[in-house]
């Protein structure tokens, strides 16, 4: 043992070597003051570099300071020159320990013009990134060396820090407000001719869309309802919509069901797209032209930057690693996961196994992702049955089965670290006729949007196509003749049997009888 912990130290010392052994770091000094010199003598020369480099991109720190004061001074639309960066570095009291007003004068001596400005600043960055890349490399070496170190907690830390360096966002730090307004009437000038005031990722649902003006950027979404509802039929016609409604903006989509296999999806997938019944997709049972419609819709979806992983009970960590690599390599715009209450936290945040606080922590987790990511998650989530003991139908507002916010299951954190929470709602799944309003409900779904923090709350009627596991908005499908499920003059008189060999909406509070008889709709 003695001599193990030896050696242990001497690989300490050794790879502490590695970065103390009196290697200059990687540099370029000769490039940052040609960067600065062009950038004092054009004026338009920093609008190319500036998503190029920052301060800490320069090594030396004579270098950060003036580049700072130029920046500040570009921020606020001041000129941009010897004098008035001169006075800027005065200003900020930083004019001495970056050389002086001679200094800054000399670096217009370093280039002729501002015409190589591009390439030598990608230089400086990719040795700003070296060099940032053997600072995360030692601090992740001497941590793996501490004997309380989880491995799994470095290892997501680890992969955090490089993901964090390949995006160009090592550690934000605060920024004053003045140039985050700037960015921010960019991008609402940016706005100002979208169709529709769509700023986010559609739904491909008009109304939906007009409330919410498509998923955001940075947001978490909540789809939750009761099973048999429709939430895996509505997350999959969300991503379609999202990848192919528009064939010039082709959105990449991640899928992470840990209920269904990916070819379970997929076949739902063709049902909704080909416009054939899922039920002669399971059974091959498929006329001619209902073979030549399939052939013709698949290459459509085949193409589509649709990314499914049915990895079942997948952990928070997991989720995180496969998510940046697909950011990374596919650059996915949206993530959805079906659904919630099967994830798994990490064993290290769940030591006293309470499953309430486990799920408040995934919920964090998926929030933080989005952010993290900058892209909406869709993590769909099951209802308690508190909602099919609520309203009696006789009242307005009060209809069998509609779920509130309190019917969320589990744990109230999903609520609160929600961006916006939607219920999926279908009367006749309970065997009602009308609306509370008196129209009629059959083949309708409602999308109840009970939490909306940068909105407002509404609620949007779908149709709901069962046969082809798919909504749509209630236009769409006017000339559809949908079967009627309750007409008994059938030869199944109207009752659908599921064997419980195949889980379409699993809850673990149900009932698992052999058999589930459904009077309506099968639970897509």
């Amino acid at each position: 043992m003695a001599e193990l912990a030896t050696n242990r130290k001497k690989r300490v010392l050794t790879n502490a070597q590695i970065f103390e052994s009196g290697k200059l770091p990687p540099q370029a000094p000769e490039l940052e003051q040609a960067v600065l010199g062009a950038l004092l003598l054009e004026k338009d020369a920093i609008n190319v570099i500036t998503e190029v480099l920052k301060a800490d991109s320069f090594y030396d720190p004579k270098h950060k300071n003036i580049y700072e004061a130029i920046v500040n001074l570009w921020q606020n639309g001041s000129a941009v020159d010897i004098l008035t960066v001169s006075q800027e570095l005065k200003k900020q009291g930083t004019i001495d320990i970056s050389g002086g007003a001679y200094y800054v004068t000399s670096l217009t001596n370093r280039v002729a013009s501002a015409a190589n400005i591009e390439y030598h600043a990608r230089i400086i960055a990719q040795k700003y990134l070296q060099r940032e890349l053997i600072r995360i490399s030692g601090e992740i070496s001497t941590e793996a060396y501490e004997d309380g170190t989880d491995a799994f907690e470095l290892l997501d830390s680890a992969e955090r820090k490089l993901f964090e360096v390949s995006q160009g966002n090592i550690k934000k730090d605060y920024r004053a407000i003045s140039g985050v307004v700037q960015e921010a009437i960019i991008e609402i000038e940016s706005l100002r001719g979208k169709e529709g005031g769509l700023t986010g990722i559609p739904s491909g649902f008009s109304k939906l869309d007009r409330v919410t003006s498509g998923f955001q950027k940075s947001e978490l979404i909540i789809i939750a309802a009761r099973p048999g509802m429709g939430k895996t039929a509505f997350a999959l016609s969300v991503a379609r919509n999202a990848c192919m409604a528009n064939t010039e903006t082709l959105r990449g989509v991640a899928i992470f069901s840990l209920e269904m296999s990916s070819r379970q999806l997929v076949t739902r997938m063709i049902s909704a797209e080909a416009e054939i019944e899922s039920d002669k997709l399971k059974k091959g049972t498929l006329a001619d032209h209902e073979w030549q419609q399939l052939n013709s819709k698949i290459a459509k979806l085949s193409d589509a930057p649709i990314f499914i992983d049915d990895t079942p009970a997948i952990s928070v960590f997991e989720l995180r690693a496969k998510c940046r690599r697909l950011k990374q390599q596919s650059n996915i715009e949206m993530i959805i996961v079906d659904y919630l209450q099967l994830m798994r936290g990490d064993d290290a945040n769940n030591k006293n196994g309470n499953r309430e606080q486990e799920v408040s922590y995934i919920s964090r987790s998926l929030k933080a992702l989005a952010k993290e990511l900058d892209v909406p998650i869709i993590a769909l989530a099951q209802l308690s049955r508190q909602s099919e003991k609520r309203g009696s139908g006789s009242t307005p507002g009060t209809q069998t089965g509609r779920p509130i916010l309190s019917d969320l299951r589990e744990s109230g954190s999903i609520e609160q670290d929600a961006d916006m929470v939607m219920f999926i709602y279908r009367p006749d799944y309970y065997k009602l006729t009308e609306w509370d309003d008196g129209t009629p409900c059959k083949d309708e779904a409602e999308i109840m949007i009970a939490k909306h923090r940068n909105g407002e709350l509404d609620n949007v009627r779908l149709r709901f196509i069962g046969k082809f596991t798919k909504f749509a908005d209630k236009t769409d499908f006017d000339n559809y003749n949908v079967p009627d499920y309750n007409d008994n003059s059938g030869s199944n008189n109207g009752t659908i049997t599921v064997s419980s060999s195949i889980n379409w909406d699993s809850d673990v509070e149900d009932d698992n009888s052999s058999n589930n008889t459904y009077n309506g709709d099968a639970p897509f």
